[in-house]
């Protein structure tokens, strides 16, 4: 008898390697796959960016020249499975399902923003027509177990394991930077739009205390606008952009809190690793998956994303010397890219 068929051959795409969290997600998927001995494309634009550290040894590139022809890159390595990494990228999803028809195979698509959300950025590839085909899309009998409902992307199977995971040590780290301060406020994310983060400077000023400086890990294009409100504020002697880490976990066991004033996340990993190292968190509202993992009043606060003034009222709590820190709580999902494979091999097998 013969041994049933696997998905030998996974590719998977992205635009650059900037430092997104679906990259990044990305990226430690795909190392697992190659540890179970998995063939794993990746189809990118641009392979430059802080992430292209984190490339796991192994990985295949293929680089074309636009995503728009992810559907010739298919034809030609004939993958057993498409894994679409993240909301932003359901556009090409449905663009290779659409051109290819029956010849396409099994789409995966993790969730990795809520669906409706505010303040929705426009992709610069068109993905919004593109986005509407795909709900049109034949769905999975497949049964989410995540929560979100098998509001997936394009393909064959909707949902994802949950995933999380500690991150992959190695490469230039502010952790080991032998001169952060004795106390501070942490921001984990890169420097756009959707992080917020002129959010969490504005409220520096108005703090009790006026000295604790505001640390940020992270790298992107509203480098040039924070710099600018921190010179505004005044207050370059006490926020330090340090760039991209590797691996945030050494500078957050060290902080007194860590703060995400996010417009809208997916299921924000920062805030799990946060609490896997006993740190207090303060969030915005801005995904479901908020509340789930600051479900208790002695781990962090959650505040809307417009209530300035509650922002404020959470810093003072959380920085006050009689507050408490809580004990770590273990990060979930370790066992994602495994979760997946079965899934990739269950498509493989129908």
């Amino acid at each position: 008898m013969s041994p049933p068929p696997l998905a030998r051959h996974i590719l998977t795409y992205a635009e650059d390697l900037r430092g997104g969290g679906v990259e990044r997600a990305q990226l430690r998927l795909a190392r697992g796959w190659l540890a179970a001995g998995r063939r794993v494309t990746l189809a990118i634009e641009d392979i430059a960016g802080p992430l292209a550290a984190e490339l796991p040894e192994g990985l295949e590139i293929v680089s074309p020249s636009r995503l728009l022809t992810l559907p010739k890159v298919v034809q030609r390595l004939a993958p057993d499975v498409i894994f679409c990494p993240g909301n932003f990228y359901t556009g090409i999803a449905a663009w290779t399902r659409l051109r290819l028809g029956k010849a396409c195979p099994p789409i995966v698509a993790k969730m990795s923003n809520a669906p409706a959300r505010r303040s929705r950025p426009a992709d610069a590839r068109g993905a919004p027509a593109l986005a509407r085909a795909a709900r049109k899309l034949p769905r999975s009998p497949c049964r989410d177990d995540t929560g979100d409902g098998g509001r997936g992307g394009a393909g064959d199977a909707h949902g994802r394991p949950h995933e999380h995971h500690p991150e992959p040590a190695g490469g230039a780290d502010p952790g080991e930077t032998p001169d952060l301060p004795a106390r501070y406020i942490l921001g984990v994310g890169r420097l756009e739009p959707q992080k917020r983060w002129d959010r969490l400077i504005a409220a520096l000023p108005l703090l009790a205390d006026r000295t604790i400086p505001l640390v940020i890990l992270g790298e992107g294009d509203e480098r040039g606008a924070i710099e600018m409100q921190i010179r505004a504020l005044g207050l370059g002697d006490r926020v330090r952009l340090l760039g991209h880490s590797t691996d945030p976990l050494p500078v957050m066991a060290r902080a007194q809190v860590v703060v995400l004033t996010s417009d809208y996340e997916g299921v924000p990993g920062v805030l799990r690793e946060a609490l896997s190292v006993g740190r207090p968190v303060i969030s915005t509202d801005s995904s479901a998956a908020v509340a789930e993992i600051i479900d208790r009043a002695d781990r962090g606060t959650i505040v809307a994303r417009d209530d300035a003034a509650g922002l404020i009222a959470a810093l003072d709590a959380w920085l006050a010397p009689s507050a408490q820190r809580p004990e770590p709580v273990p990060q979930p999902g370790t066992d994602s890219a495994d979760r997946y494979l079965a899934l990739f091999d269950r498509l493989v097998r129908r």
